[in-house]
C-alpha cells in the first residue's frame, strides 16, 4: 500500500502539471472504486481551476476554485499516470486540462475519491480524528508524551494509530524505531523521554529521505511519471529477516507479527 512518502511524491508530481490549471474534461470509466464516485464530481470539476494541491495523512487533495476539494486515496495499488502513451483498463478516472491528461489507475479498486467542501475539510469524518502530521511542527516530544501516557499497547502499534500520528505506515514505523533504538514491543507508556527525543527526528528523517528517493516501490507503486522510487534499497530493517544489522554493534534482524502485520527489528540495538 502506498504510504505517506508515496502519496507526498504523487502530490508533488501532480502539482508540477496540475497546479493552476483549468480542468476541461472529467471522465469516469466505472461508477465506483472502493465506494461510488461522488454523484456531482463531473459537474463540479469540469471547468474548475486547481488552486493548489496538498496532502493530509495518506490522502491527496486537489483544491478547486469552486470551494470544493477532491480527496483521493490510492488504496492498495492506485497511482496517477500523467500523459500516458495508451489507455489502461484500470484507468477509472481521467482528468484533462488544456495541455495534459491525468489517469487514476487502480487495478484492485481499494482506493477512493471524495468531494468535500474545502472549508469543512478539518471536520470531514476521515480527517476529524487524525493526529498531527509527522512532518509538521505539531509532532513534538511533548505531544507524544501526552498521547502515549499510560498506553499498554506496543509503541509500534501506537505509532500506527492515526489518532496519535497521522499518516505513518508499517514500513516507516519499523525504520523509525530502528533509527531511534526503540524495541517495537515496548509499551507505549514505557518509552522514555530520551527515546522520544530520538524518535521524533527519526520519524521525520526516514520520511524525508524516502520522499527525496521517490518513495518505496513495492509491487504496484510508481510515481506519476512512471519512475520507480528507490528508498526500498535503503531499508535498514524492513524485509531483512536474518540479515545483519547495519550498526556495528547490532545483531541479526528478526521478524515478528504485531497487530496482524510484520515487524522487523534488531533485538540487540533496539531496547
Amino acid at each position: 500500500m502506498p504510504e505517506l512518502p508515496e502519496v507526498e511524491t504523487t502530490v508533488r508530481g501532480l502539482a508540477r502539471f496540475l497546479d493552476g490549471a483549468r480542468i476541461t474534461r472529467v471522465t469516469l470509466n466505472r461508477p465506483d472504486l472502493r465506494r461510488p464516485f461522488p454523484p456531482d464530481l463531473v459537474q463540479v470539476m469540469t471547468g474548475a481551476s486547481v488552486t493548489h494541491l496538498s496532502r493530509r495523512a495518506k490522502y491527496g487533495l486537489i483544491h478547486l476554485d469552486r470551494g470544493s476539494t477532491m480527496v483521493f486515496h490510492l488504496g492498495m495499488s492506485g497511482r496517477w499516470r500523467i500523459d500516458p502513451d495508451e489507455d489502461d483498463i484500470h484507468d477509472h478516472l481521467v482528468l484533462e486540462t488544456e495541455g495534459h491528461r491525468f489517469a487514476l489507475c487502480d487495478p484492485r479498486r481499494f482506493g477512493s475519491v471524495d468531494l468535500v467542501r474545502t472549508d469543512l475539510l478539518d471536520h470531514w469524518p476521515q480527517f476529524a480524528a487524525l493526529g498531527p502530521e509527522p512532518l509538521g511542527s505539531e509532532l513534538t516530544v511533548d505531544h507524544l508524551k501526552t498521547a502515549l501516557k499510560g498506553k499498554t499497547q506496543s509503541i509500534k502499534l501506537c505509532l500506527l494509530d492515526q489518532r496519535i500520528v497521522a499518516g505513518l505506515g508499517n514500513i516507516y514505523v519499523c525504520e523509525a524505531l530502528w533509527r531511534a533504538g526503540i524495541h517495537p514491543m515496548k509499551k507505549g507508556g514505557k518509552v522514555t523521554g530520551p527515546q522520544l527525543e530520538r524518535l521524533v527526528p527519526s520519524i521525520r528523517d526516514v520520511l524525508e529521505t524516502s520522499i527525496r528517493d521517490g518513495g518505496s516501490s513495492l509491487r504496484d507503486y510508481a510515481q506519476p511519471d512512471g519512475e520507480l522510487g528507490y528508498f526500498a534499497t535503503r531499508f535498514d530493517v524492513y524485509g531483512r529477516t536474518g540479515e545483519p544489522c547495519r550498526r556495528e554493534d547490532g545483531g541479526t534482524i528478526r521478524r515478528i507479527a504485531q497487530g496482524g502485520r510484520s515487524t522487523w527489528y534488531c533485538p540487540k540495538c533496539q531496547k
